[in-house]
């Protein structure tokens, strides 16, 4: 399994000086089996980098899967070129426990007067699933969803290959139970031992008392799940749009710090757009 990164940041897209290091996209991964076939979870605006990769390499079938359908996961998907040819076979699956249907969590960016091309007029052809409860197979990678802790609900993921184990969980706020989310014990059993486990990090210690109820976690939430759930690694994600790289290396120094301290081997680091990583 191969997991690229084309956006980490979260609620809106950010540029300049301050966020060189980390990146400014909102959520895409691009998520590939050991037969290169491609799952691309969620459609930020790093999406738009990868389509046009993905037109440079006549890549014209693939999957996508969404976590739910907040604006940050899908403003991206009508600047995502490969809708606009008429070569692309997309099987788009999406979150069973939304309010909206799959096909319109994508259908909605485009909708009048918000943007100048009707989903219906676009070249891309379109297969639609939900994703049932008990998971899937999506490309050869074994997919099992969850129900994330966050207002208007939405679905984390784990993907399974060759015995190697991804958790992704952002939009996650593990000091509050949203309708539907579920309790820090059952988060903890769902990452249980992974390789690579990813989660919402959006706020620091300092930030949530005013922010709870928002539908997100502090790094400190996130790193205590990673420690109690024995996982290899963890990825801090969902960069608040006000953090600079600056911050987050010195919330990755303390992280490091509280690793050492609990005698763990968890190796942690702050998500970066255009990272890679291979199991």
């Amino acid at each position: 399994m191969n997991i690229k990164f084309w956006g980490a940041r979260g609620s809106i897209p950010v540029s300049g000086k301050n966020y060189l290091k980390y990146g400014g996209s909102t959520t895409c991964l691009e998520v590939r089996s050991k037969k290169k076939d491609l799952i691309i979870v969620d459609a930020g605006s790093g999406i738009r980098l990868l389509g046009k990769k993905l037109l440079k390499n006549s890549q014209n079938n693939f999957s996508m899967l969404f976590t739910h359908s907040h604006w940050d996961h899908v403003l991206g998907f009508p600047f995502f070129a490969p809708i606009y040819s008429k070569k692309t076979h997309i099987k788009i699956m999406g979150c069973s426990f939304s309010s909206d249907a799959v096909r319109e969590i994508i259908a909605k960016t485009m909708q009048p007067p918000g943007f100048p091309v009707k989903f219906e007029e676009i070249s891309a052809r379109f297969e639609f699933a939900s994703v049932c409860s008990g998971g899937c197979k999506v490309c050869g990678i074994s997919v099992t969803p969850i129900e994330l802790s966050h207002p208007n609900n939405g679905l984390g993921y784990k993907f399974e290959e060759g015995g190697k184990t991804f958790v992704f969980l952002t939009d996650n706020e593990l000091g509050f139970v949203h309708p539907g989310g579920k309790e820090v014990a059952e988060y903890a059993a769902f990452s249980r031992g992974a390789d690579l486990l990813v989660h919402d990090a959006d706020y620091t210690p300092a930030e949530y008392p005013h922010r709870r109820t928002w539908g997100h976690s502090t790094w400190e939430q996130a790193l205590d799940l990673a420690l109690g759930a024995e996982v290899r690694a963890l990825g801090l994600f969902h960069h608040n749009q006000d953090r600079y790289d600056s911050e987050l290396d010195r919330i990755l120094a303390e992280c490091s710090r509280r690793i050492r301290k609990a005698g763990s081997r968890l190796k942690c680091f702050a998500v970066r757009e255009g990272q890679e990583v291979k199991f």
